[in-house]
């Protein structure tokens, strides 16, 4: 296992293991504390697949948990949003900060890792799911819908998610919806931050970026995004998409920006250490190709115990009652693919 903190450190021990040992690929998680080690495995053995949608079996119920804690409750979490709100508006550099809020469920036997995996893949099939062992006995699980970064030979590609609606059941309430998301302007001012910050890192590794001129829409069952594909080619051809990912991450997607001023509010306002939620989950092999995702529609389960995550951006004009409506719909999508709905 690696556990450098320097990304170009971290990239170049990795690439050699790779070299050294001729395992096909690395997988890992990064943190989103860029202080705490990331967990980068050489695994002694690897297997390919293709696509698990449509392949998996269905689901089985999961038993349903004894208890259930909001971390913290709804209406401080809502009085943290209102706080923060306060925050943006008196200070202009501070443009966006990332709030989140956990949901934690304790189980009368330990939670079955393989078995609540298939509902995660059945539950979003653009989504990319994952699950990774991480100290102590612990298990990071999900299905993220947003890629941080892929890297095939000289290609990059970094597809950030920002700015969300919950959805509706109603078909025409839904796309109702989704047009509205699409013209909100608070929303495109909070997706654009995203966008300008890719763009920034990935401008010096890069001969060239393409980055479409407005947002689209993407969808999960229960979220709408405002989605931008940027791509890129790549100067020197030997950056790692670890690296890569490394130098992105954390995105205002997750955090908020500028990123020092965000880190401070998140660690004010959130009653908890995220550790590896909202941090980075993926693979690179030798060549450098790899595919980086952002840990997010996740849970970290430990024997009996599972933490559920669910954040959102907040910007000058957000409004607290919207702010905990997303985060209770993306923590549905998480509770509905791991047959806790």
């Amino acid at each position: 296992m690696v556990t450098e903190l320097d990304p170009d450190e971290l990239a170049t021990r990795v690439g050699k293991l790779l070299l050294d040992s001729g395992v096909p690929a690395a997988v890992g998680v990064l943190p989103f504390d860029h202080t705490a080690e990331p967990r980068v495995v050489i695994p002694a053995e690897a297997r390919w697949a293709g696509p698990a949608h449509g392949l998996v079996p269905a689901a089985k119920p999961h038993p349903a948990p004894l208890s259930s804690t909001a971390v913290p409750e709804p209406a401080v979490y809502a009085q943290a949003v209102a706080d923060t709100v306060a925050d943006l508006r008196a200070d202009p550099e501070l443009r966006k900060v990332v709030l989140a809020r956990a949901l934690d469920l304790g189980f009368a036997a330990p939670a079955d890792i393989a078995a609540l995996l298939p509902g995660l893949i059945r539950a979003n099939p653009l989504g990319y799911t994952y699950a990774a062992d991480l100290d102590g006995g612990r298990t990071l699980l999900g299905a993220s819908p947003e890629l941080l970064l892929r890297r095939t030979g000289a290609t990059v590609l970094s597809n950030p998610l920002a700015g969300s609606v919950p959805r509706r059941t109603d078909p025409v309430e839904d796309r109702a919806v989704a047009e509205a998301l699409l013209a909100s302007a608070k929303d495109q001012g909070e997706h654009r931050v995203v966008v300008e910050a890719v763009v920034e890192v990935l401008r010096p590794f890069c001969r060239s970026l393409t980055v479409p001129a407005a947002p689209s829409l993407v969808e999960t069952p229960t979220v709408w995004h405002l989605s931008t594909q940027i791509t890129g080619e790549l100067i020197d051809p030997d950056v790692s998409a670890l690296r890569l990912a490394a130098a992105l991450h954390p995105t205002p997607a997750v955090c908020g920006t500028p990123p020092a001023a965000a880190r401070a509010a998140i660690a004010h306002h959130e009653p908890f250490d995220r550790g590896f939620y909202s941090g980075v989950v993926g693979w690179c092999d030798a060549s450098g190709d790899g595919e980086w995702i952002v840990a997010i529609r996740c849970a970290e389960v430990e024997d009996r115990r599972m933490r559920l995550f669910a954040g959102a951006g907040i910007m000058p004009d957000s409004v607290p009652e919207s702010e905990l409506a997303e985060t209770a719909a993306k923590l549905k999508t998480l509770l509905d693919a791991l047959g806790l709905g």
